[in-house]
């Protein structure tokens, strides 16, 4: 028998399949090699188009249909000025929710922008990315967007591109802080802000203050966002003045994350002041962190953990083949726990 015929007939092509099931020969193409997101509905019509026809792939498109890595890129920065106690449980919950799955994750933790990202799909090592520290306007989402893998993003971009995006929601744990000083008869707020040499590039950020000042708008509370001359302990002391500056007026202090909740408490020791008795003192951190310290800080957890699962099941589903619209998801803080930190006025 010739190659190619079967019983006397010519076999089916998927150029067959393509005519029956009404799409390209590419998509053919990318149903069965999984390499390009296809819609539930083509997936299905492909799939029936292929039993009417008997359709047998060959033995070179069998093998890229089921050449999967079983390898997820991981994309974040781990450079000298990232607190790594941060970062790491996003990391690990990743790792975890991958290796539960029969999956290892690559750690790519250099700035590289999009050459990092070009560099590691060409190099057919991995299945899809994770791409953390997404800033509003990231040069690296056009190039995500071209990879023809799944990619979700951690952090939101002015545009996705079509991408999956996971994120926190930052805008409400920052009205969560305002309303515990409101509630507890504060007059004034004050944020340790960002740099202030540096334009803020995470949409987060940005949300964050927003939402604090809107809320305070709405209580009637003063509010006072001061920058940090530097991202360094000595770029605090330069600001702490301002930042104290109501100190015997009801002063409420918040710290956006973690670190710059630490250097808050430092500040306060270094001044002689007691947080909870002189000023209260919030932030955003994790229940472990706020309750590691002498006087546990009133919290809102940033849920690094719930952010991590949440893009690792976008992630998934895509790699099962869910060919639908672009996600773009919030976790939102779970309620805010009062600690020794916060003062109740009457």
């Amino acid at each position: 028998m010739a190659p190619g015929r079967r019983g006397g007939r010519t076999a089916p092509t998927s150029r067959d399949v393509a005519a029956l099931a009404g799409v390209a020969q590419s998509t053919v193409s990318a149903v069965m090699s999984g390499n390009r997101t296809v819609s539930a509905e083509t997936r299905r019509r492909v799939e029936e188009a292929m039993r009417t026809l008997r359709y047998q792939p060959n033995a070179g498109a069998r093998t890229l249909r089921t050449a999967r890595t079983n390898v997820i890129a991981l994309i974040v920065y781990l450079g000298p000025q990232i607190d790594a106690s941060e970062t790491m449980p996003y990391i690990d919950t990743i790792i975890e929710e991958a290796r539960r799955l029969d999956y290892d994750v690559v750690l790519s933790t250099r700035r590289e922008g999009p050459a990092g990202l070009t560099r590691l799909a060409g190099r057919s090592i991995c299945d899809a990315f994770v791409v953390m520290d997404v800033q509003t306007h990231d040069d690296r989402i056009p190039a995500a967007a071209e990879l023809g893998l799944p990619v979700v993003l951690v952090g939101r971009p002015a545009d996705p591109r079509g991408l999956d995006v996971a994120d926190f929601d930052t805008r409400r744990s920052a009205e969560l802080l305002v309303d515990e000083f409101a509630a507890t008869g504060h007059r004034h707020v004050a944020i340790l802000g960002e740099p202030s040499e540096e334009p803020e590039p995470f949409q987060f950020v940005q949300d964050f203050y927003a939402g604090a000042r809107e809320r305070a708008a709405f209580h009637g509370m003063e509010l006072s966002v001061v920058p940090r001359r530097s991202n360094t302990w000595d770029g605090v002391v330069a600001c702490a003045d301002r930042l104290l500056a109501r100190r015997e007026d009801r002063l409420g202090l918040i710290g956006r994350t973690p670190g710059v909740t630490d250097w808050l408490a430092r500040l306060l020791r270094e001044r002689g002041l007691v947080a909870g008795r002189d000023v209260s003192l919030a932030g955003v951190c994790t229940d472990e962190t706020a309750l590691s310290y002498e006087r546990p800080i009133t919290n809102v957890s940033p849920r690094p953990r719930a952010v991590s699962r949440l893009a690792m099941r976008l992630l998934f589903a895509r790699l099962r083949g869910d060919g639908g619209p672009p996600h773009l998801e919030l976790v939102e803080p779970e309620d805010l726990v009062r600690r020794a930190t916060t003062t109740l006025f009457a």
